[in-house]
């Protein structure tokens, strides 16, 4: 997950997750200027946040818990 500290999206994405088990790393784009390009380039040159890059290559921009659900099943 790309993240922030200060975004309230990204820490009740967190919560979600944590709740339902699901396994992520955080990566703080503030911290890290190269994970901030690769969020610009699935975010049309933005940097939205929380922003979910998956083993395939695909993108959630500030998804639900049920589209990380989703999208884990469709991969496995």
């Amino acid at each position: 997950m790309y993240s922030t500290p200060w975004c309230g999206y990204c820490h009740r994405l967190r919560g979600q997750l944590d709740r339902e088990g699901i396994v992520y790393d955080v990566v703080d784009i503030e911290q890290v200027p190269e994970a901030a390009l690769i969020v610009e380039q699935v975010n049309r040159g933005n940097q939205t946040v929380p922003t979910l890059v998956y083993a395939d290559g695909s993108a959630h921009t500030n998804p639900s818990v049920a589209d990380v659900r989703a999208k884990l099943a469709e991969l496995s």
